[in-house]
């Protein structure tokens, strides 16, 4: 069977059908949120049981004041649905931000303004997310709205959108901040480091190299750890070392690739095996250090092995509980242009500031794929949400209807055939209709 008809018949994401109850003050602070959840598990459980967990954590991004849930998982005679990227959380920002937007529309506010009045303040952070929501210091959410708004010169362009809009009748700007609270959670894990006769390094893993940069990562991670040792000539000594992709019977416990964690949890693991063998390494190349001067990394490795030093070591890294679970703040602005008249949507520009704390390596994490980015691509949806409520308010006009009525429900994917439905299948003809009496 090709990969093609397999993830047909099993896998994809969850549907759901939601419905919510929320209550609001009229400068747009949430003061209650119930949802009713009902999630199409397929005919299968698969991971199921993992979405509500998924749900309710990136739901409380936002300060609901007090949120209730029912959530049930449903057999269903659909194919069985499997972990997509982000599984859960992408449903969960979609909820969390059709209820902001729905606020905003029914008091007539702005939308950015519904979501600043929502964000936490740390000692609600810490009613929402007891135990992981860290010390005062880490809460950088706040500073990076801020200046989000500053370096994407968000008000001056939404001002702009603003005029475009009234001057354009057949393209329609959106533009829409938002932002993820994202929690990290590591998992125990191991990992095994050979050194051979010959000097190079043989380093084993159960994570799997998806795009991520983990295999450069844990080469950086030994290179790094086993230079301590500061022998002579090392030379290039990342060319030393190869990863392998380890099986069961190498290497158990291994876990899942998932979380945007594994690179965080290997290298630890890794540099756990790395300080066993350093701590092996070092008396005796001390001692030929005495008699040489200078020691070579190739010599170290020979004169070891005739002395019977074991040069392979195996760790478990098991994650303190202080640490295992914490929380990522980013936010994202994104501004689309849509086509009235096609359905057309083009994304013009999205600026993204994510604290992803210490990065392992930079250069690898720019622009690398995870769960946070992914989560952030809401942006898309809310500006081009912003749009097509602009092409309603103008069609509305036209019909000399009340501009205040343009609640409407945009599908995921949001279509060419969906965005043009939305911004009205009829605009042409009223307009050339408009245009008739006036002449």
């Amino acid at each position: 069977m090709n990969r093609k008809t397999d993830m047909i018949i099993a896998g994809g994401r969850h549907p759901m059908k939601i419905t919510y109850s929320v209550g609001f003050k009229s400068d747009g602070k949430i003061t209650t949120l119930h949802l009713d959840i009902l999630i199409n598990a397929g005919i299968s459980v698969d991971v199921s049981p993992i979405m509500p967990h998924h749900i309710v954590e990136t739901l409380k991004k936002y300060d609901w004041g007090a949120l209730s849930f029912d959530i049930k998982l449903c057999k269903t005679n659909h194919s069985s649905k499997s972990a997509m990227r982000a599984p859960g959380e992408v449903q969960a920002t979609f909820i969390a931000e059709a209820v902001i937007e729905h606020v905003a529309a029914t008091l007539s506010l702005d939308v950015d303004s519904v979501r600043s009045k929502n964000l936490h303040n740390f000692n609600s952070l810490v009613f929402f997310f007891e135990g992981s929501a860290g010390e005062p210091v880490e809460y950088t959410l706040p500073s990076i709205w801020n200046k989000l708004a500053i370096s994407s010169s968000f008000k001056e362009r939404t001002e702009k959108i603003k005029q475009f809009n009234t001057c354009n009748k057949w393209q329609k700007m959106g533009i829409s901040r938002v932002l993820i609270v994202h929690e990290v959670a590591l998992t125990p894990t191991p990992g095994k480091i050979s050194i051979l006769s010959d000097g190079s390094v043989a380093v084993e893993v159960r994570g799997i190299e998806l795009g991520q940069g983990l295999w450069t990562k844990v080469k950086q991670m030994v290179a790094f750890a086993l230079s301590s040792i500061q022998c002579d000539e090392m030379g290039d000594f990342l060319e030393k070392i190869r990863v392998i992709q380890a099986d069961t019977l190498s290497l158990k416990q291994g876990g899942l690739t998932a979380g945007s964690t594994k690179s965080e949890s290997i290298c630890e693991a890794i540099r756990l095996c790395c300080n066993m063998l350093v701590e092996r390494l070092i008396p005796i190349k001390e001692k030929l250090q005495e008699q040489m001067g200078f020691v070579k990394w190739s010599t170290l490795i020979l004169q070891a092995q005739s002395q019977a030093v074991n040069l392979s070591a195996s760790s478990y890294y098991v994650p303190h509980y202080s640490s295992m679970r914490y929380r990522n703040y980013g936010a994202a602005v994104t501004e689309v242009e849509v086509n009235l008249l096609t359905g057309e949507t083009t994304i013009l520009q999205s600026d993204i500031i994510y604290d992803c704390g210490q990065s392992l390596n930079p250069a690898v994490d720019l622009g690398a794929s995870g769960e946070p980015p992914l989560l952030l691509a809401v942006s898309v949806h809310c500006a081009t949400r912003a749009a097509i409520r602009e092409a309603r308010k103008q069609l509305l006009r036209w019909k000399g209807l009340n501009e205040s009525d343009s609640t409407f429900q945009l599908e995921v994917p949001a279509t060419m055939l969906v965005m043009k439905k939305l911004c009205g299948l009829e605009n042409v003809e009223i307009y050339l209709q408009i245009l008739l009496k006036l002449s």
